[in-house]
């Protein structure tokens, strides 16, 4: 089951996104899941821009394509570890 929640809050699902990241490096297919997870609520949650304004405009502006490509880079990597070659034992050339 996810950590993440509709109650969680954008720094808790950038810490998943974050903390998850090293899917690839760990050989972890549940961190890959999680990993994905964080993108599809990030990609719902931020806005592609942001202003602040007052006195001092701040502006911040998002690329959805990035996170989309992480998405379906991790999506690629546990479709290719759920595709081994599962192995059978076989007494077939056992003796007594």
């Amino acid at each position: 089951m996810s950590t993440l929640s509709s109650s969680s809050t954008l720094a808790e699902v950038q810490a998943a996104y974050d903390d998850s990241a090293s899917y690839a490096e760990d050989e972890s297919v549940g961190k890959a899941a999680a990993f994905i997870t964080a993108c599809r609520v990030l990609l719902r949650r931020l806005p592609k821009r942001a202003v602040h304004g007052g006195r001092e405009t701040e502006e911040i502006e998002l690329d959805p394509a990035m996170i989309r490509k992480e998405l379906s880079e991790a999506r690629r990597w546990i479709a290719d570890r759920s595709t081994a070659t599962l192995r059978f034992a076989s007494f077939q050339d056992f003796r007594d």
